[in-house]
């Protein structure tokens, strides 16, 4: 009996796991400390990897990352400096977390699957 409470924790996990798939156009919401602005990413993932481009105010950039779970993380590299994302997926087309926009100053993010 003690075993079956085990087996539904860890099928749970396989399912969160494999259900977080990022692949595709997202739309971010993102307010810094210096303002506010949106951001395009389109993704492609690969099992824990992500790839794909940023465009907004600082342009377009080549962006690079991974996904566990419900955990995100991505960046790239601007004229600002280093631009970092992490978040956590809160389902399969909307997450939320903190960026860090280089020299821009940090801030918050949300983001929706288009």
């Amino acid at each position: 009996m003690k075993k079956l409470p085990i087996l539904v924790l860890l099928l749970a996990a396989a399912f969160v796991v494999r259900a977080a798939d990022l692949s595709g156009t997202w739309s971010a919401a993102v307010v810094l400390d210096a303002g506010s602005g949106t951001a395009t990413f389109v993704f492609q993932q690969t099992g824990a990897n992500i790839s794909g481009t940023y465009s907004g105010v600082l342009g377009d950039a080549k962006v690079t990352g991974t996904v566990i779970g419900d955990q995100v993380e991505w960046s790239f590299d601007s004229q600002a400096g280093k631009v970092t994302f992490k978040g956590t997926l809160e389902g399969p087309a909307k997450m939320k977390g903190t960026a860090q926009y280089g020299q821009l100053g940090k801030g918050t993010f949300t983001a929706e699957k288009k």
